[in-house]
Formats: C-alpha cells, sequence, structure tokens
C-alpha cells in the first residue's frame, strides 16, 4: 500500500512522525508492505515551491494508495493568488472526498456523558455552507458594498444521495439506525432537498431505521441521549460543529479520528487544527491522526478485500484505546504526563507485543 505523507503545519509535522511511528510498528506485524513518501505543503510548500499545495502533490494522490493529511494553518496563508491554497478543501473538492467519516467513541473516564456515546458522523464533505468551496469559478461570497456580505449555500440532490449511501451502508454494518440532521423548518429549500434525498435512499434500505432531527435538538441530544445515535448523516457546517462536539463530550477533541472518503481515494485527516502555540514542544496528543491513518488502512482494506489491512487497523484503535484507559499512559492535555512520543511508544509496544488487540473492536 503506497501512501502519501503530507506533515502540514504547526503540530503536524510532530503527531506525522508519531503516525508514521504506529504505521511502521503495524507494517512489521502484519507485512502490510506500506511504502510511506512525504511531501511539503502549507508554509512548508509556500517557502520551497511559492505554493502552500504544489501541483506535484497534486499529480500524486491519485497514483497512490491513501494520503495522510496533518493539520494546516490555512487562515495564516496568503491569498490564493499568492499561493496560499488550504489543501484541505483543494483536496476534499479536487477528487470528490465527498464524505468525512468520524466515529465518536466515549471514553469512561475522560467523557462527561452520563451514557456512553459510540456513534460516527458522516459529513457532506464538498459543498453547503463552505463557500470557498461550492463554486466552480469565483467564490461563495461576496460585498456589494464594505458594510454588507453574502454567503451563498449550494445543496445538490446528487452530493446528498452519494453522503446519504454512505451513512447507510455503515449503518449496516452497525446498530442499523441513520438520523438524518438538518434545518428544513428554516433553510427549507436546501435542507429539504437534502432531506428529500436521504429519504430516497432510505428506501433502498428497509433494513436500516431513518430518523430525522433538527440541528438544534441533535446538538442537544448528543448530551441527553448519546447512546440512542448510531449513524449521523448531515451537510457540511452543520458535521463539522456536531462531530466537533460529539469528540469533545467522548472524552476531547484531540482524540476523535476522521476519515475524507471519495469514491477512489480516501485521505485520513485529524479532527484539530495545528496549534501553533505548542508547535515544536513535543506535548501534542497524536491521537486523532493515529485514528485516522487506522481508519484509512480499513477503508483500503475493505475496499480492496484486504484483511491485513482491516486487521492492522483494528489493532491500532484497540492499542490506543488501552493506552487511553490508563491514566499513566495519557498525554498532558487529557490529566497524563506524557509527550508526544512517551504516547506513541506506549502504542507501538501494544502493537507490537499484545496477541488481543486485534479483537477488542469485534468484541465491542
Amino acid at each position: 500500500m503506497k501512501i502519501l505523507v503530507l506533515p502540514g503545519d504547526g503540530i503536524g509535522p510532530e503527531i506525522t512522525e508519531a503516525t508514521l511511528e504506529v504505521l511502521n510498528a503495524v507494517d512489521r506485524r502484519f507485512s502490510l508492505g506500506l511504502a510511506l513518501e512525504s511531501a511539503d505543503i502549507g508554509f512548508a510548500g509556500l517557502e520551497s515551491q511559492g505554493t502552500t499545495l504544489p501541483q506535484a502533490v497534486l499529480d500524486r494522490v491519485p497514483e497512490v494508495d491513501g494520503v495522510v493529511l496533518g493539520p494546516v494553518q490555512h487562515f495564516d496563508y496568503p491569498d490564493k493568488a499568492a499561493g496560499g491554497l488550504n489543501p484541505s478543501a483543494e483536496l476534499r473538492t479536487r477528487f470528490q472526498l465527498f464524505a468525512n467519516i468520524r466515529p465518536c467513541r466515549s471514553h469512561p473516564d475522560l467523557s462527561i456523558l452520563r451514557h456512553p456515546m459510540d456513534l460516527v458522523i458522516v459529513r457532506e464533505n464538498t459543498e453547503g455552507f463552505y463557500s470557498d468551496r461550492n463554486m466552480y469559478a469565483g467564490g461563495g461570497e461576496f460585498m456589494p458594498d464594505e458594510d454588507t456580505a453574502f454567503s451563498i449555500r449550494k445543496v445538490t440532490a446528487a452530493a446528498s444521495r452519494r453522503v446519504a449511501r454512505t451513512a447507510f451502508e455503515l449503518a449496516r454494518g452497525r446498530r442499523k439506525k441513520v438520523t438524518a440532521v438538518h434545518k428544513a423548518n428554516v433553510v427549507k429549500l436546501s435542507d429539504g432537498l437534502f432531506l428529500r434525498e436521504v429519504r430516497k435512499v432510505a428506501e433502498e434500505y428497509p433494513d436500516v431505521e431513518l430518523e430525522e432531527l433538527i440541528v438544534d435538538a441533535a446538538a442537544a441530544l448528543l448530551v441527553r441521549r448519546p447512546h440512542t445515535f448510531d449513524v449521523v448523516v448531515t451537510t457540511n457546517m452543520f458535521g463539522d460543529i456536531l462531530s466537533d462536539e460529539a469528540s469533545e463530550l467522548s472524552g476531547s477533541l484531540g482524540l476523535g479520528g476522521s476519515l475524507n472518503a471519495g469514491t477512489d481515494i480516501g485521505v485520513a485527516q485529524a479532527q484539530h487544527g495545528s496549534a501553533p502555540d505548542i508547535a515544536g514542544r513535543g506535548v501534542a496528543n497524536p491521537t486523532s491522526l493515529i485514528l485516522s491513518a487506522a481508519m484509512l488502512l480499513d477503508w483500503r482494506g475493505h475496499r480492496d478485500g484486504n484483511t491485513a489491512l482491516t486487521e492492522a487497523a483494528a489493532t491500532i484503535e484497540a492499542a490506543v484505546r488501552e493506552k487511553l484507559s490508563d491514566p499513566a499512559s495519557r498525554t498532558k492535555d487529557i490529566g497524563g504526563d506524557l509527550g508526544t512520543a512517551g504516547f506513541t511508544a506506549r502504542v507501538v509496544e501494544v502493537i507490537e507485543h499484545s496477541t488481543i488487540a486485534s479483537t477488542e473492536r469485534e468484541n465491542g
């Protein structure tokens, strides 16, 4: 499996290095034949090639079997004309990575929840309220005068159908329930269209229950009754916000994995940002990117029928969960004493020596 690694900005290089150590550990254990190659993006790419997303990287993405993308600091990039592209948005739209898949599973003594959480949020990834990525040409925001700003939301039937189908397929392998989250009581046309297409797809999956919730209620019920959610499907911005909420409720935003998936291309990406304030200090929690890389292996393994990849992914997930359950093996952001390297070493040790890690996910 060929993986393109894009370390990114801020803490990106540190947590990417940690993730590569974990990938190398499962490669040794399962003989995966991983071929890892790195390329500069973000500020490193801007300095060396005059752009935060070099054309050589874009050319390489469809040639490899998966991508690991570190966090980027795109808010601080220069304008596009000066080379400041948002790598995350560009990859999602250019390669039609239409589903952003974010599992959230609570950690008993880290979560504030009264009930356990074990859900997956499937977020439409290419349009919606994200006006920087929903136009073929030009921007989705404009100002007719200095005191007035407009932003255009785009929702299409095709994008709604394909993300809904991803959600129902996931639910069919879990607890067979999909919750469609919307605001059709207010944004009646665009969310109405989204709901129409979700309902159509639901007809193809009679074995899966469909629930519909207004986003306000969904945000509240993630706190009150998280155990009743299985797979949540929603539009871009709602999914972004709700998945961050769910991850924080389950223990920390830094503990959730994330995969951007299209038909043929998958990009693993940490849920959190680049945290430039702690960059270079060796204290960043690498859990999110490690779990995202595991999701990439699992996605590719299922796509290719490669059980070694799926077993490796399950082993990573189990090893991370085992270390997070031990207060002495946690990083400082969640009450422990370890830094990036220390936590990574303990995860690698479990991968190398445990004989039961790979069955934990199956046994729940």
